[in-house]
């Protein structure tokens, strides 16, 4: 607990056992007086210097002006009608002191799931010198640095290793409990912990753009962007309160004034001031101010912990009103790791036509680049290729050997006015062209992701009522996952402008307030990102574009977190609605029985600080998501 909240809680106790001490004790006059402020004063002078300062600085209606005029009123009603009786200038005081501690606890349980990501922040990098280990900024780091990461280290920076193999525990970037095992060739994310053997890595980012710091940064700026509800909430006690004030103002004026005057009769001051601070009391609307914000802040840490980090409150709560899913295939539903499994219709030696296939694509990073590469086997020799051009959604064309390859899907022999021949295999076709003259394709297949089927099967069970993907793979390919998978609905064949404009008629064929959310990880899912009511990014294999226009990024590319990130938001927006209902029930009704005279000050005390603690509880259950 931090010193601030103790201090608190302290001030709360002291204050609390005076008052139950001065009930029984026998004083009376100024010294009882004397005697109730210091429980008063020990426990609220904070909230009198915060009414006086947002006095002094036209900031006049808020809770800590109306705590204060209502607490002042009652005490200034005790000395008026000479009964000594300052109990409940206190209680309101002392209560409401309480509420807000519950608040700070609610606050700081949600920030710990903050925090323990905090925690993957590296402090330093090793760097082998002369045979020694020497420490430096990870800022420091150049691309393509050799570190060194040893057990019970975090890895400061992105990268590939290159000596050595480990178990890394991803929990805190992914919610994976189970270690991820890492040899030589393979990618290391920075945040993860190295549990077992030394490796050494050599860097492909700088510390400011490696995941950690990604992550650092989309979590902490993660609250200044508000949801529907909380702009609303805030709009309304902007407005609200002075309504209140003034209502409270005319209850305690207009009917001792038309009581006096227009019926001659006992004014009946003080009941009459009496019931408009109850009605001050009872209207403060702390409950709804904190809950809401706080209701967000739990589910997006509870989010966090679970590797499903969001942007911010708003796209949470466009999360919880997703009715179309769309997602993207090679990455996000299938493995994206390629491999050939097929040479048909060669002219060519088949090492020859995989070499020319491998040496054409060399410059590209695609997955099937990747495939045709490791299938030729051998190292590439990228002096022999030159004039590379690549055709987006089509292929590659390039000079290998002083020979031009073509190497690319129908679209590019087509283009190319090459005949082909087509193939019934399922998997991606790539045909290859050498001078013109056609020798042959290659098969490449990719394969489901592990959780691929359960995901669709989730999501639906989640709330979603159509699930639709787009792909730039051809149509035989594309129908036989979606008949895996239950899609609903595929398109096909689609370039990357056409899957925004596939989007955009999606986006028109909705009806009622559902969303549409798109699960992409490639560069060329960026504008798709961006264009639907929510980006969902796959941040372990997604590319920095991806990551970077997505509102909510999955750590560590699991589909069924999709379904997982639903469920948080809608227990998160129900939590909130449950809330308002309370709040706005539970005051109306005392607001009814105040005005009227029924109600006293510590139904009041009810009213604000015992519903502000019961929505403060009843937020705290957003950060409660694992079994979701």
């Amino acid at each position: 607990m931090k010193t601030k909240q103790k201090k608190m809680l302290v001030r709360i106790i002291l204050a609390a056992m005076l008052l139950v001490s001065l009930a029984f004790a026998p004083v009376t006059g100024p010294l009882r007086l004397a005697l109730y402020l210091i429980p008063y004063l020990l426990v609220g002078y904070d909230i009198l210097l915060k009414a006086a300062k947002g006095i002094r600085n036209g900031r006049v209606f808020d809770e800590n002006f109306l705590m204060t005029v209502a607490t002042l009123g009652a005490i200034a009603i005790a000395l008026y009608d000479d009964t000594g009786e300052y109990t409940e200038a206190v209680a309101v005081m002392l209560f409401y002191q309480i509420g807000e501690w519950f608040q700070a606890y609610a606050v700081g349980k949600s920030r710990k799931n903050i925090s323990d990501l905090m925690d993957i922040r590296p402090d330093y990098a090793n760097i082998e010198r002369s045979g020694k280990i020497e420490q430096v900024a990870p800022e420091s780091v150049e691309v393509g640095t050799v570190i060194v990461v040893q057990p019970g280290e975090k890895v400061p920076i992105d990268g590939i290793v290159i000596r050595g193999e480990t178990s890394l525990n991803t929990s805190a970037l992914t919610g994976e409990s189970l270690p991820k095992h890492v040899a030589p060739g393979e990618n290391v994310t920075s945040g993860c912990i190295n549990l077992t053997g030394v490796i050494y890595v050599r860097t492909t980012r700088l510390f400011g753009d490696s995941t950690v710091s990604q992550i650092l940064e989309l979590v902490e700026n993660a609250s200044s962007r508000k949801s529907q509800s909380e702009a609303f909430i805030t709009r309304f006690a902007r407005i609200y309160t002075p309504i209140v004030f003034f209502s409270a103002l005319a209850l305690a004026l207009v009917p001792p004034l038309v009581r006096h005057f227009a019926m001659g009769a006992d004014a009946q001051w003080d009941d009459w001031i009496y019931r408009a601070l109850v009605f001050l009391v009872i209207s403060c609307p702390c409950a709804l101010v904190i809950s809401i914000p706080l209701s967000f802040f739990a589910g997006i840490g509870g989010a966090s912990k679970e590797g499903i980090l969001v942007k911010g409150s708003n796209y949470l709560e466009a999360l919880s009103q997703t009715s179309t899913l769309v997602m993207d295939k090679t990455g996000t539903l299938t493995q994206g790791v390629f491999e050939v499994t097929a040479v048909h219709h060669n002219t060519l030696d088949e090492n020859r036509l995989l070499e020319l296939a491998a040496l054409a694509e060399s410059a590209s990073s695609h997955p099937i680049s990747k495939s045709l590469q490791k299938a030729y086997g051998k190292a590439i020799d990228r002096s022999r290729v030159t004039n590379i051009r690549e055709l987006a959604g089509k292929g590659v064309v390039a000079s290998v050997d002083e020979q031009e390859v073509a190497v690319g899907n129908e679209k590019l022999m087509t283009e190319l006015g090459i005949e082909f021949i087509a193939c019934r295999s399922i998997g991606t076709i790539v045909h290859i062209a050498v001078n013109g003259n056609y020798c042959g394709h290659i098969v490449i297949a990719d394969q489901l992701k592990p959780n691929a089927i359960k995901a669709i099967d989730a999501v639906r069970k989640a709330g979603v009522n159509k699930v639709v993907m787009l792909t730039g793979d051809r149509k035989s390919v594309a129908l036989a996952v979606a008949s895996q998978l239950g899609i609903d609905e595929v398109r096909c064949e689609l370039m990357p402008s056409d899957k925004v404009s596939a989007v955009e008629k999606l986006l028109a064929q909705r009806t009622g307030s559902g969303k549409l959310a798109f699960v992409g990880d490639g560069i060329n899912d960026a504008p798709v990102l961006s264009r639907a009511d929510i980006g969902i990014a796959m941040g372990a294999m997604g590319s920095d574009a991806a990551i970077e226009a997505a509102d909510i990024v999955l750590m560590d590319d699991d589909p069924l977190k999709i379904a997982k990130g639903i469920k948080i938001s809608r227990k998160c927006l129900r939590i909130v609605k449950e809330n308002i209902w309370l709040a706005i029930g539970i005051k109306v009704l005392c607001l009814l029985l105040g005005a009227v005279g029924l109600a006293n000050m510590w139904m009041a005390i009810f009213a604000d600080v015992g519903v502000m603690i019961l929505a403060i509880l009843n937020a705290i259950r957003a950060l409660f998501v694992k079994k979701l």
